[in-house]
């Protein structure tokens, strides 16, 4: 009990010494008070907008489905083997026509193949096949470049045959 009685002696000797004057921090916040002045901006104008009316019959709906996507035409009846979705693609239908390189060519009884590379890969193709993702059928294969027909379709005249050729790649010799 003497302890206890010690105790809290000493926690209220402490808290005296805590309670401080505070009188001029008060006396400076009044000062200060006294000083400053609120300043709040008025509040812009309010702008009225005249009301118009929409008159539907003399011009078009402005969220018609029809007038936001483009009008595809009917696509020309085109038999090409290239357009079947059942037809088993091959593997350089996979690759882009710019990430394929032509690094070479075999003549083999009569017949002409060139050497593409996609990445690491190596493939051997020949008049016939498919390279590119725009249905690029092998027309040609000579010395130095390989020809081929795509299929671009156009949303105005349905499929469009254009040839592109690829380039013979010779390497360089280290130390050239």
């Amino acid at each position: 009990m003497k302890g206890a009685l010690a105790v809290s002696m000493v926690c209220a000797a402490l808290l005296a010494g805590c309670a401080n004057d505070q009188g001029d921090i008060q006396q400076w916040m009044e000062e200060q008070a006294v000083e400053m002045h609120g300043a709040v901006k008025p509040l812009p104008e309010v702008k009225i907008f005249p009301i118009v009316d929409y008159v539907s019959a003399e011009t078009p709906e402005p969220f018609d489905v029809a007038r936001m996507e483009p009008a595809k035409p009917a696509k020309r009846h085109i038999d090409d083997p290239r357009l079947n979705p059942d037809r088993q693609r091959e593997p350089l239908e996979a690759f882009p026509l710019e990430s394929l390189t032509m690094v070479g060519i075999l003549a083999q009884n009569k017949e002409t193949h060139a050497l593409i590379q996609a990445g690491d890969a190596l493939y051997q193709v020949r008049a016939g096949n498919f390279m590119g993702q725009h249905y690029g059928r092998i027309v040609a294969i000579t010395e130095d470049k390989v020809e081929l027909q795509e299929l671009i379709e156009d949303l105005k005249e349905g499929w469009i045959e254009r040839i592109r050729t690829l380039q013979l790649q010779e390497r360089q010799e280290a130390g050239k």
